[in-house]
């Protein structure tokens, strides 16, 4: 498993913009972003690998994924934030290029999470 250092979060009204970041130690061939809110389920947010790009419906168009290789570093650049975006954010990693997805069994590396919190 890869540690996985998470920064960034905290507060901003509705249509605003936060930045994560996220800080692997280790080898990672795909990082990505999940988020629960109180009382529901991990979903899936944005990935990375050498592959390409994913995003969740919920935030096409106001997230974007991008990872710095020299610095193993997976940030999440959030825009157009709403309330419903308030959530514990975790970022993910895998090290095996034979489990590429968007799926939680698809990433083996967790970080501690991070809270989103959008006021309307």
């Amino acid at each position: 498993q890869v540690q996985l250092v998470e920064s960034g979060g905290g507060l901003v009204q509705a249509g605003g913009s936060l930045r994560l970041s996220c800080a692997a130690a280790g080898r990672t061939f795909s990082m990505g972003w999940f988020r629960q809110a109180p009382g529901k389920e991990r979903e899936f947010v944005a990935m990375i690998s050498s592959f390409g790009t994913a995003y969740a419906d919920s935030v096409k168009g106001r997230f974007t994924i991008s990872k710095d290789n020299a610095k193993n570093t997976a940030v999440l650049q959030m825009n157009s934030l709403k309330p419903e975006d308030t959530a514990v954010y975790y970022c993910a990693s895998q090290d095996s290029l034979l489990r590429v997805g968007i799926r939680l069994v698809d990433f083996n590396s967790w970080g501690q999470g991070t809270q989103v919190t959008v006021s309307s």
